[in-house]
């Protein structure tokens, strides 16, 4: 029972498991929210279209990132505390503003279409 509290070795591999497991369920969700889009180039637009079947992958990836986080610092000796008080607040900054940016690149998408997301022209 000691190897699961003391470091937290588990809580690291879970957190890293859950974050990226639900990224892949977050990665296939939208290529398909945006693949159906396109196929019927629906009056909803795709920033509209972040509903829970998206948000609930992002949450999960947010959790497995701020257990990964936190563990890690534990790892290296912080307290618990502190740890999770530096990784909550991190985590959720962080969680927001790539979820504004990514309602910011699908209007973008919506409005000129693949083209407009073209990352290889910016130089």
């Amino acid at each position: 029972m000691q190897f699961y509290l003391e470091p937290p070795y588990f809580l690291l591999v879970a957190g890293l498991f859950i974050g990226v497991t639900s990224g892949v369920a977050f990665e296939a969700t939208l290529k398909e929210l945006v693949q159906e889009w396109y196929r019927q180039r629906s009056s909803r637009t795709l920033a509209t279209m972040q509903g829970s079947h998206l948000q609930v992958p992002y949450l999960g990836i947010a959790i497995g990132i701020a257990l990964f986080l936190g563990s890690g610092l534990e790892i290296f000796g912080f307290s618990r505390f502190l740890s999770y008080a530096v990784a909550l607040p991190l985590t959720v900054l962080t969680a927001w503003l790539v979820w504004s940016q990514l309602g910011k690149i699908l209007v973008q998408l919506e409005r000129g279409g693949s083209k407009a997301i073209d990352l290889d022209s910016i130089g």
